[in-house]
C-alpha cells in the first residue's frame, strides 16, 4: 500500500540516521513507546502485536487518531491509515541502509472535507508534523546507537 497520490495534501520527507537499520525500525515499531520520545504523541494504546491489521488508537494534535497497520515489512517499511475530525491519512515509512546509518523517508496523505477546505494550511501542518517527528526519531534511535556501542 503506498499513499494516496491524488488526496488533496501530501507531503514526503527524508532524514539520514547515524544508527543501523534494525536499530531505527525497533525505535519507529515500539509504537507503545512513541510518546517517550516523540512529543507529538501525547497517548498510544496498541491493540496487539505490529502487523498487518492491527489497530491502535493515539493522541497528536487537537484529537484522537484511529489507525490500523495496513503494511509491515521489518525493517524495510511500514504503512498505516488513520482518521480523525473528518481526515483520512495514509502514512508510509521506508528504511534504507546509507552511509553506515540509515535513510528514513516518510509520506503522508491527507483526504476529507476539512483538508479540501483548508489545504494550504492543512499541507503546513502536515509538513511540520513530518519533519518534527523524523527529528525525534533520529535523536532517539541515535541515543540507542550510542548507548548500545557504549556498553
Amino acid at each position: 500500500m503506498d499513499i494516496n497520490t491524488q488526496a488533496p495534501v501530501i507531503a514526503r520527507e527524508e532524514i539520514r540516521i547515524d544508527a543501523d537499520v534494525q536499530t531505527v525500525w525497533d525505535v519507529l515499531a515500539d509504537v507503545e513507546h512513541w510518546p517517550s520520545w516523540n512529543k507529538g504523541v501525547r497517548s498510544m494504546t496498541l491493540h496487539g502485536s505490529v502487523a498487518t491489521g492491527t489497530s491502535f488508537e493515539w493522541k497528536a494534535g487537537p484529537g484522537t487518531i484511529k489507525s490500523r497497520i495496513a503494511e509491515v515489512d521489518p525493517p524495510h517499511r511500514i504503512v498505516w491509515t488513520g482518521v480523525t475530525l473528518g481526515i483520512k491519512a495514509v502514512d508510509a515509512f521506508s528504511f534504507e541502509a546509507s552511509e553506515g546509518g540509515t535513510l528514513v523517508r516518510q509520506a503522508e496523505s491527507w483526504e476529507g472535507l476539512p483538508v479540501r477546505f483548508l489545504r494550504s494550511r492543512m499541507e503546513r501542518t502536515l509538513r511540520g508534523s513530518l519533519r518534527e517527528g523524523l527529528r525525534s526519531l533520529k535523536s532517539e534511535a541515535e541515543r540507542r546507537a550510542a548507548a548500545a556501542a557504549a556498553a
